[in-house]
C-alpha cells in the first residue's frame, strides 16, 4: 500500500515551486512510478485533474522521443497561454452575478449558494448582454463564485417545539448510561405499510433487457392479501434488529407485542442479566406518547418480564432522528428495491436477509394475531399501572414498573 500522507506532504512541499509544465510532468512521473491506481491517488492528493496527469505522461513520452532526437521541448512562461474568460472578457463577472443574483436563494451567511438557473439558460442571457461563452464556462464561473448545483432536501418536519434540542441531549445521555451498564437500548417504529401483490415496488434493479418483472397497473388493494405492517425494534448496542410483521392493524398493542417477541428472540439472550430496557420511540402513531393504551400494554409487559421499561419520545416533527429510521428501515428499503412483494413470505424472506457492510442483522416473522382498533383504556385501568415520570419533561419520559 502506498503512504498516503508521506505523498500528500511531498506534494504540498515540492508543487509551489514548480512552473506550469514541471508540475504537471512531476506530477505525471509520480503516478507512472505507482503504477496501476496511480493516476487516481495522484488526482486525489495533489487536487489536479486526471486530464492534467494524462497530458503530463503524454508530454514525458514526447519529451523523451525529443531527447533522443536531440530536440528541445519549451516550457510555457508563467502567466502564458489563453487568457481566462473573466480576464479576457472585461465586465463577464459582473454580468453573470447580475443575473445569477436576482435568482438566488439560500442563506447570504452561508458560504455556499445555489441558482435556481440553468446553465444554458445563463449561457444565453450573458450571450445576449454581448459576451462569447460556453455553458461549460458558466459552470467553472459558478463554481468560482461558490455556487453549486444542489437539489432540495427534506429536513423541514414541522414546527421547533419547546425543549426540542434538551429532549434530544436527554435521550442521548439515558442511552449511554443503559448501555455502560449492559442494559439494552432500543429504538422501535412502524415502518410505512406495504401492498401485498404483485405490485410496483421503487426503485430500479439489474434484469436482461426486456426481462424487468411485469406488474399491475393499479395499485387497488388485495382483499386477501392484504397489506404488510412492519414494525420494527432496533438494538442500538448491538446492531441488530426485528421486525414483526403484521397483517392486521397498526395498534398499541401489536406494537407491544412486536417488542416482546423481539425480547423472546433475541433480547434474552444478549441481555440475561438485564432488570430494565430503554425504549425511544415517536411521539405519535401506536407508540404515541399520549396513547393509554401503549402504556397499558407495557405495564403487562414489564410484569411478565419482571423488569423496569424505561420510556424516551422523540419530540414532535423529528422522527427522521429515530435511529430505526435510518439503521434499519433505510437497509431494508434498499433491499427490496424494484421487488414485487407478492406474499407475506416473500416481505419476511426479504426483511430477512438485509445486510450491511458494517455488519447489520435482521431476523423477521409474521404476525398473524387480529388487533382491534378503537380500544379504551378507563381511568380504573389507567389508575392501576406503575407509571413514575422523569424530572424532565415528564409527558415524554416515563418509567413503568412491575
Amino acid at each position: 500500500m502506498h503512504n498516503t500522507t508521506e505523498l500528500s506532504k511531498k506534494f504540498k512541499t515540492i508543487l509551489p515551486h514548480l512552473n506550469e509544465q514541471s508540475a504537471r510532468l512531476y506530477l505525471a512521473s509520480e503516478a507512472q512510478f505507482l503504477g496501476r491506481g496511480g493516476k487516481q491517488l495522484v488526482s486525489k492528493l495533489a487536487g489536479v485533474s486526471r486530464v492534467r496527469i494524462d497530458k503530463g505522461i503524454a508530454e514525458l513520452k514526447l519529451a523523451s522521443s525529443a531527447s533522443k532526437e536531440g530536440v528541445s521541448v519549451k516550457i510555457r512562461k508563467v502567466g502564458g497561454g489563453r487568457k481566462q474568460h473573466k480576464q479576457s472578457q472585461e465586465g463577464l463577472m459582473e454580468a453573470l452575478e447580475a443575473v445569477v443574483n436576482p435568482h438566488t436563494r439560500g442563506d447570504p451567511m452561508k458560504v455556499l449558494l445555489w441558482s435556481s438557473k440553468s446553465l444554458r439558460r445563463i449561457q444565453t442571457a450573458l450571450q445576449f448582454l454581448g459576451f462569447t461563452i460556453s455553458y461549460v464556462t458558466v459552470g467553472d464561473l459558478l463554481k468560482s463564485l461558490g455556487y453549486s448545483l444542489q437539489g432540495n432536501k427534506k429536513t423541514d418536519e414541522g414546527g421547533k417545539g419547546v425543549d426540542r434540542n434538551e429532549q434530544f441531549e436527554f435521550i442521548n445521555t439515558t442511552s449511554i448510561s443503559f448501555m455502560s451498564e449492559n442494559s439494552p437500548v432500543i429504538s422501535v417504529d412502524c415502518k410505512k405499510k406495504e401492498l401485498i401483490g404483485n405490485y410496483k415496488n421503487a426503485g430500479a434493479e439489474w434484469f436482461s433487457k426486456g426481462k424487468a418483472p411485469d406488474v399491475k397497473v393499479y395499485d387497488f388493494i388485495d382483499k386477501e392479501l392484504g397489506k404488510a405492517m412492519p414494525y420494527g425494534i432496533y438494538d442500538i448496542a448491538k446492531n441488530e434488529g426485528w421486525v414483526n410483521v403484521g397483517i392486521s392493524k397498526d395498534t398499541a398493542e401489536f406494537a407491544v407485542n412486536s417488542i416482546r417477541t423481539w425480547w423472546q428472540q433475541m433480547g434474552k439472550a444478549h441481555y440475561p442479566l438485564a432488570k430494565e430496557i430503554l425504549v425511544t420511540a415517536d411521539g405519535g402513531g401506536s407508540n404515541s406518547s399520549r396513547s393509554k393504551l401503549w402504556k397499558k400494554e407495557l405495564q403487562i409487559l414489564a410484569t411478565e418480564l419482571g423488569m423496569e421499561i424505561h420510556v424516551c419520545h422523540f419530540p414532535p416533527g423529528t422522527s427522521k432522528w429515530n435511529k430505526i429510521e435510518h439503521k434499519m428501515f433505510s437497509f431494508i428499503t434498499k433491499n427490496w428495491r424494484a421487488k414485487p412483494l407478492e406474499s407475506l413470505e416473500i416481505v419476511i424472506s426479504l426483511i430477512a436477509n438485509t445486510t450491511t457492510t458494517k455488519g447489520l442483522k435482521i431476523k423477521a416473522s409474521a404476525d398473524k394475531k387480529e388487533y382491534k382498533k378503537g380500544i379504551k383504556v378507563s381511568k380504573e385501568e389507567f389508575s392501576k399501572i406503575k407509571i413514575s415520570n422523569k424530572v424532565f419533561r415528564a409527558d415524554w419520559n416515563y418509567k413503568i414498573t412491575p
